[in-house]
């Protein structure tokens, strides 16, 4: 942990350095194990330069984008909270089972998201 110490002191720029590095980590692992991260980057891939392409002003272009980035955000958390989940042991606990059925839904609301900001910025202008 990075302020375990109690300090509230400014970070350092190699304090910095590493948090960088610590979040790179994350991202390689949530590529490397998890099927579902790396679905929602080749879908943000494609429709990221599509949002900003179709997007009349920056605000419009943010909502498309941003709805998108919120999935990969929603799924890297999903995946930290399996992770700790499944820490435990493999053996079912109701607990455990809502934990996972949670972040499920959180990242079945961030894909709702994305449809309704999609919709509602673009389905006036082309149906």
């Amino acid at each position: 942990m990075a302020d375990s110490n109690g300090s509230h002191a400014p970070r350092s720029p190699f304090r910095v350095w590493n948090a960088f590095v610590w979040s790179l980590q994350g991202l390689r692992a949530c590529w490397q194990l998890e099927s579902s991260f790396r679905l929602e980057v080749y879908l943000f891939v494609v429709l990221a330069p599509l949002g900003l392409w179709l997007g009349a002003d920056g605000v419009e272009r943010a909502l498309l984008v941003g709805s998108l980035l919120g999935v990969l955000v929603v799924e890297v958390l999903n995946s930290a909270v399996e992770a700790v989940v499944d820490r435990w042991g493999a053996e079912h606990h109701e607990l455990a089972g809502r934990a996972k059925d949670m972040g499920s839904a959180a990242v079945f609301l961030a894909d709702m998201n994305v449809l309704l900001c999609w919709g509602l910025i673009l389905g006036p202008r082309y149906l």
